[in-house]
């Protein structure tokens, strides 16, 4: 959801038209035939079930999608896909219509295949390698991640490594001299202490056991960890957190506003990530745009993004452990931190704003719109009758978020 919606807000700034098509109204037996209206630029799809892991569209889900992009005639298609049958249906609807398809495959990930949890989501890349030869072009974060589409039989051409930004004029370092008014609420709340901060979904694959373990048997003296999000595990996590040490364990929950969550990272000393698997976190991104200090497991492209002094490094194996020797040296090394966090921000204005992500969505764009028509498959009619007629200055691009949205 969140890489979808910066995506449409970014091109709608830069004057496109576009239009964010998502799961977003379940179905009941009262629904109305149709749920569109003749000119809504949100399109919500119904959905039987949804969840972080995977989304079952209603019945008439597909039938919805194929009439909105009829009725929306898109110049182009750019689905973010996580797992959802209308995946693997919708490039038979863009070549129905003729329209390019360009798809996001993020779904988190283990190069090394260490653990469980890793072997499983290596099951989802299997499940969609064939899949993704039928799209236009594949849009991938990192080189990690396109090597392992290329061994599952995804051809080169077919993927571009695009990396997430983020906006480094919003998520900024704080001003400790002068701090504003929602700084201080947060530091309000969170007392005196420095603060070491996780920031994400509660679930098996972020390993927050592990840094919890390892903050019990440091405990670190004037240290505080915040917890921020919420999931399937928050209740057990924080029931045993409270129930088992003393140590400070501050549970924030799930923060919506976005104003107070640059503020979290901005009080925070310390962003930690010990996640089995992932693709490219923009939690990590943001830390790294505010200056923070940044610990994160080299699962999916965080390595990649922290390597060469952005940040510390974690294997996925063993994470306790390295924490447990890793806390007290943060602990008693401000200036550390200090140095991690400028370096940490330097890195995201060199390689991961949002504005060189947007860059490079609308070349891409604007690559598939100058390339000939697919063959036996008619494409847009302006195109057709007007072959010299070069791409128009500003696009009508449809963001088509298949992903498990998070209201």
């Amino acid at each position: 959801m969140t890489y979808g919606l910066s995506t449409t807000e970014a091109l709608k700034r830069r004057g496109h038209q576009t239009s964010f098509i998502h799961f977003g109204n379940p179905s009941s037996p009262g629904d109305s035939e149709t749920c569109l209206l003749a000119n809504d630029p949100e399109v919500s799809l119904p959905y039987l079930v949804k969840s972080q892991v995977y989304t079952i569209p209603s019945p008439r889900a597909q039938r919805e999608l194929r009439e909105s992009l009829e009725r929306l005639k898109p110049d182009l298609v750019h689905a973010s896909l996580t797992l959802s049958p209308l995946d693997f249906r919708l490039p038979e609807l863009c070549q129905q219509i003729g329209v390019p398809l360009v798809a996001t495959f993020h779904p988190p990930f283990d190069a090394g295949i260490r653990n469980l949890t890793a072997g499983t989501q290596q099951l989802t890349y299997q499940l969609y390698a064939p899949a993704l030869a039928r799209y236009d072009r594949v849009i991938v974060f990192s080189e990690l991640q396109a090597e392992v589409l290329t061994r599952l039989g995804v051809k080169e051409n077919k993927l571009a490594i695009i990396p997430n930004g983020v906006d480094t004029d919003c998520w900024i370092p704080t001003n400790t001299e002068c701090l504003n008014p929602q700084q201080l609420k947060v530091r309000e709340r969170l007392g005196e202490d420095r603060i070491f901060l996780y920031m994400g979904r509660i679930a098996t694959e972020k390993n927050i056991e592990a840094l919890l373990r390892a903050w019990r048997l440091v405990e670190p003296k004037g240290c505080r960890l915040v917890i921020v999000g919420d999931g399937p595990l928050r209740s057990t996590l924080e029931t045993n957190s409270l129930s088992t040490s003393d140590c400070e364990v501050l549970w924030w929950g799930y923060e919506s506003n976005l104003d107070t969550k640059i503020a979290l990272l901005q009080c925070a000393e310390v962003f930690l990530l010990p996640s089995l698997v992932e693709g490219l976190s923009l939690a990590l991104l943001e830390a790294m745009a505010t200056g923070t200090a940044c610990v994160a497991t080299d699962a999916g492209a965080d390595g990649k993004v922290l390597e060469g002094g952005a940040g510390i490094v974690l294997s996925t194996e063993g994470v306790t452990t390295q924490l447990r020797t890793l806390l007290p040296v943060l602990r008693d090394q401000p200036v550390l931190t200090a140095e991690l966090g400028r370096r940490a921000r330097s890195r995201v204005l060199e390689r991961y704003t949002l504005s060189q992500n947007i860059n490079s969505l609308e070349n891409l764009y604007l690559e598939l719109l100058e390339a000939p028509p697919r063959s036996s498959i008619q494409t847009f009619h302006d195109y057709v009758q007007q072959p010299s007629q070069q791409p128009p200055s500003k696009l009508n691009v449809r963001l088509t978020s298949l992903d498990d949205v998070v209201p």
